[in-house]
């Protein structure tokens, strides 16, 4: 069978199970569709997480980065990883105990000021349509090339997908369909990253052949053999990095950061029944998030690899049918400059004629490898999966930031759950539509800002969680103005530095040497700055906000056996 017949049998399938999915658990009440009713097994919940989490951008994007970066593609493994362990340490547990649905709610509340909640709901909006935006574009992707349909319509048939489980169940229909997903995802991120490790280097394990030899003759090291590709074509060594030390830690320390900011992250730690089911579902989600991480690299090495081998100096006409289905799509472009027929692949711009969107690594990776046909469709559907799962994570966001964090807390405090229901769902659909907007016209900048989506966060939310459960003499007036000055700066860094606005500027520009990715830890460590200052600087808050931070950071249990 031909790999679009596959595609077509096993994305059908998967499709048909979350939509089952969401059916069987669709949300009957505003906690239902809020947290899933807080009901949710640490092992499921754990699952959810990992899947909610790794998005179009770790399972599509994220060995395309490292595979072109190749040593500097390391800070996306190490901060994205890094932020997950902060976040399960430092802010899961005690926002749990804290009991709110969402961050602008922790916010609202712990500062005492719908102001800070409306700050908080914005922040909400502009990460999660940020982040949204990368993940409709990648549905779009993937039906392009695996269905043979034009990206709009892909994005089409995504929306309606994500409309169908996001607006009927909630978090209820999300978490048990996240649950599908992640096990679709990683069985499709593992079997072909199998499969090529055996065939290259003779190990089934792919963490291994990544630094194991290979097994073409020559005895070479797989890490030796494609610095010496590089050194041939031009390219820096694959395992030399180029980044300055300073830029390398900025974007580590922002991906970190803003991991742990996340709305769409930190909200998985409501739908679990306690603290300690908080705790444990964050170590099952990084032990399901570290296969996938811990492959992502061999996955990188693998593809650059065959690739190289595959299309430099080797004639256009010989060239392998996939190369000719990604050229449909736009992804890949060939541009004979010399005019002898062969594909010249080197690191010299103007002699360069070979031109690969980093997205189609891990896609074209099963077929440049020549798989069979089915593992070809399976990666398809995890890519689904992947940003699928994220892309529902986030609709909730939106939908929540706008139904609880606004109209409930707002401006209709006394609207019935039924209405509040209504217009969770109403919220969604709304950010279904303009997810599918951004998907279909993608400003220029969508693919460059998923990144930066995580330094909005860390700009913004980070430093208003942190000291909100560790600083009790944090005011409203701190946690306010420390937000407003953290996004305002890192927006304006980015328009400036990434979108070309403010006059535009150049790497030789950047402040401190660090690039627009990184500097939300630069905006980050001004709103810490800000809030701290300001808050020493105005009336403390109340007495009863102060019991709270220190009742929040007990431990479950921790006193009760003291006599009063």
């Amino acid at each position: 069978m031909s790999v679009q017949t596959w595609t077509f049998i096993i994305v059908g399938l998967t499709f048909a199970l979350y939509i089952g999915i969401a059916i069987w658990a669709r949300a009957g009440s505003t906690s239902e569709f809020y947290v899933a009713g807080g009901g949710v097994p640490p092992i499921a919940n754990g699952m959810a997480t990992a899947a909610d989490w790794m998005s179009a951008a770790s399972f599509i994007s994220m060995a395309g980065l490292i595979s072109f970066m190749g040593y500097d593609g390391g800070v996306f493994l190490m901060g994205w990883t890094g932020g997950y362990v902060l976040l399960a340490l430092t802010l899961a547990p005690y926002l749990r105990k804290f009991g709110k649905f969402t961050v602008p709610d922790f916010i609202g509340d712990r500062y005492y000021s719908n102001v800070a909640r409306t700050v908080a709901v914005i922040c909400a909006l502009i990460v999660s349509f940020t982040y949204v935006a990368g993940q409709m574009r990648g549905v779009g992707l993937v039906f392009s090339r695996f269905l043979e349909v034009d990206i709009n319509t892909g994005v089409y048939i995504g929306m309606a997908i994500v409309f169908f489980y996001a607006v009927l169940g909630g978090m209820k229909g999300i978490t048990y369909t996240q649950v599908a997903q992640y096990c679709v995802l990683i069985f499709a991120f593992m079997v072909p990253a199998i499969f090529i490790s055996i065939n290259m280097t003779g190990n089934p394990i792919p963490q291994l052949g990544f630094i194991g030899n290979m097994t073409d003759g020559s005895n070479m090291a797989l890490l030796d053999k494609l610095d010496q590709l590089h050194r041939d074509l031009g390219f820096a060594e694959y395992t030399s990095g180029t980044k300055s030390m300073i830029d390398v830690f900025a974007i580590t320390f922002a991906l970190m950061v803003g991991t742990a900011g996340l709305p769409h992250v930190i909200v998985r730690f409501f739908t679990v029944p306690d603290v300690k089911g908080a705790r444990v579902s964050a170590g099952y989600a990084l032990v399901f998030i570290a296969i996938l991480y811990t492959t992502a690299p061999a996955i990188a090495a693998f593809a650059r690899t065959n690739l190289i081998e595959t299309v430099s100096n080797q004639p256009y006409a010989d060239m392998p049918e996939w190369f000719s289905k990604w050229e449909q799509t736009g992804l890949i472009a060939f541009d004979d400059k010399n005019n002898d027929g062969n594909i010249q692949y080197v690191a010299n711009a103007a002699a360069n004629e070979l031109t690969i969107d980093r997205d189609i690594m891990v896609l074209a990776n099963p077929e440049i490898a020549g798989l069979p046909a089915w593992v070809i469709a399976l990666v398809a559907a995890g890519g689904l999966a992947a940003a699928l799962s994220t892309a529902a994570g986030l609709l909730l966001v939106i939908s929540t930031s706008i139904a609880r964090d606004l109209i409930k807390m707002q401006i209709k405090p006394d609207i019935s759950e039924k209405g509040e229901l209504l217009s969770a769902r109403i919220g969604a659909v709304f950010a279904v539509i303009v997810a599918g907007y951004f998907g279909i016209h993608p400003p220029g900048f969508v693919a460059a800002v998923v990144a930066l989506a995580f330094g909005l966060a860390a700009a913004s939310f980070f430093p208003a969680i942190i000291l909100g459960i560790f600083d009790k003499r944090m005011n409203r007036q701190g946690a306010v103005s420390g937000m407003i000055v953290g996004i305002t700066l890192m927006l304006y860094y980015m328009i400036k530095f990434k979108l070309g606005g403010f006059g535009g500027g150049t790497p030789d520009q950047w402040w401190f040497g660090i690039s627009p990715e990184g500097f939300g830890t630069v905006a980050m460590s001004v709103n810490f700055i800000v809030s701290f200052a300001v808050s020493r600087m105005t009336a403390p808050p109340p007495q009863e906000v102060q019991d709270i931070v220190e009742d929040i950071r007990l431990p479950s249990g921790a006193g009760e056996a003291h006599v009063h």
